[in-house]
């Protein structure tokens, strides 16, 4: 059975995604260009720019993890893991600097984490489910502060495989 158009266009951006979440993991935002994405995924640039805008709406789809279902969300999450622990863009690391302490970036970060609450919880059953989609949601923040802004020594030279190794039984836990 020939795919559908909507099948086909689902794949095409799946590639993409997969692609740059490679790249911004090895290369970190900066470095990662919508050429070299659209190379590794097999298109055009023009259909990555088609597909998500900007390099900024790339890299927001790439981090932004949407789990079909609990058996899937901790590998989903820790997936994401070496994109937050490569090099982000300074729009993020801006907001992340200023959340503590300006209000605005506070709203901001607030609502981000509130969404990704939203759709963490969706996948975990239980009366907790909230409850643990934040837990999960500021394990991970924590994690990603501790290697970008404060550059601890512990975590600074560990690959993102080896702290998803580490973190994914307490993860589990979680689900």
């Amino acid at each position: 059975m020939t795919p559908t158009r909507a099948e086909r266009r689902a794949r095409t951006e799946q590639r993409i995604l997969e692609a740059a979440r490679a790249s911004f993991a090895e290369k970190g935002f900066e470095r990662t260009t919508i050429r070299a994405v659209a190379t590794a995924a097999g298109v055009d640039p023009a259909l990555v720019m088609q597909h998500f805008g900007s390099k900024q709406g790339l890299f927001e789809r790439a981090v932004h993890v949407e789990p079909e279902d609990a058996g899937r969300l901790v590998d989903d999450l820790l997936g994401s893991l070496g994109v937050k622990l490569g090099e982000l863009p300074q729009s993020s690391l801006a907001t992340m600097r200023s959340m503590l302490t300006h209000p605005e970036a506070s709203a901001s970060a607030r609502a981000t984490f509130s969404r990704q609450i939203e759709q963490i919880s969706a996948a975990i059953e239980g009366r907790d489910a909230r409850l643990k989609a934040a837990l999960i949601t500021l394990i991970l923040l924590g994690v990603t502060i501790g290697h970008q802004l404060l550059d601890l020594d512990e975590l600074r030279d560990v690959p993102a495989e080896e702290v998803a190794r580490l973190l994914r039984p307490a993860l589990h836990a979680l689900t």
